[in-house]
């Protein structure tokens, strides 16, 4: 495999959830621990686009902010382009754009034009240079005519467009992407897997938690199977996605 632009090694990650009513009204603080990741040992070449797919709550979205640097590890050592994510920092948000399944950090009161404005300004380009980078991605995106609009006035798809325009700003090495296509139409689908085949065309590194075993099998190179916190498979698309059919049905059964 190429160098990694991702690599998780024996990565665990444990949580003491809020305590729940019950629990404060008798004296307790924090739930029971609970295991979101247990022992992942996971990497993507740089330039390479690998799947991440499992049921609901088996660590996929943790995992992605494990290398986003928004989690730190309870065991083990996840590193992003040879960075220690755990670290954080200016350096680590440089390499990284990270698209969240509910396009946490875009406010509905703003256009995506101002929305990407302000993300240019945080990663440094002055205003001359952030006005040309904005409308370089907004005409990527097909969202001239968009742009100017508050995005609660936008459908879904287009929200999602501006979502990954803004994970896009900074020119990232490495994508993280949950759900980028999670309630979008299939004329909105297939624009935005056009769009991601562009970014990995340019050598960027994708990462993308799916449900979706189509986005899948025409996007990624491996797909990695979680199930319970646990690292089942990495393997190609439709043999990934077999096993986990698999797992569904035995969990169904």
């Amino acid at each position: 495999m190429s160098e990694a632009g991702v690599q998780a090694r024996g990565v665990s990650k444990r949580f003491r959830p809020s305590a729940s009513l019950r629990m404060l009204l008798s004296g307790r603080l924090r739930g029971p621990e609970v295991t979101a990741l247990d022992g992942i040992d996971l990497e993507a070449g740089r330039g390479e686009a690998l799947g991440l797919m499992g049921a609901n709550g088996a660590g996929k979205s943790t995992l992605l902010r494990l290398f986003a640097g928004l989690l730190v590890p309870s065991d083990g050592a996840v590193r992003v382009c040879g960075l220690d994510a755990s670290l954080g920092g200016p350096a680590l948000a440089r390499k990284i754009g990270y698209v969240a399944a509910d396009e946490r950090g875009l406010s509905p009161y703003l256009s995506a034009r101002e929305q990407l404005a302000w993300t240019a300004a945080l990663h440094g380009y002055r205003r001359r240079a952030a006005l040309v980078r904005v409308g370089e991605l907004l005409e990527r995106m097909g969202m001239t005519s968009y742009a100017d609009r508050a995005l609660r006035e936008l459908s879904t798809g287009m929200r999602r467009r501006a979502a990954l325009a803004r994970g896009l700003i900074g020119e990232p090495e490495v994508l993280l992407l949950d759900e980028p296509t999670r309630g979008v139409d299939p004329a909105g689908v297939h624009a935005l897997h056009d769009h991601l085949r562009d970014v990995l065309a340019r050598g960027c590194t994708l990462v993308i938690a799916t449900h979706d075993r189509e986005e899948a099998r025409v996007l990624c190179k491996r797909v990695a199977v979680i199930d319970s916190a646990r690292l089942i498979t990495v393997d190609e698309p439709e043999r990934a996605v077999a096993r986990l059919v698999g797992l569904l049905g035995d969990a169904n059964g």
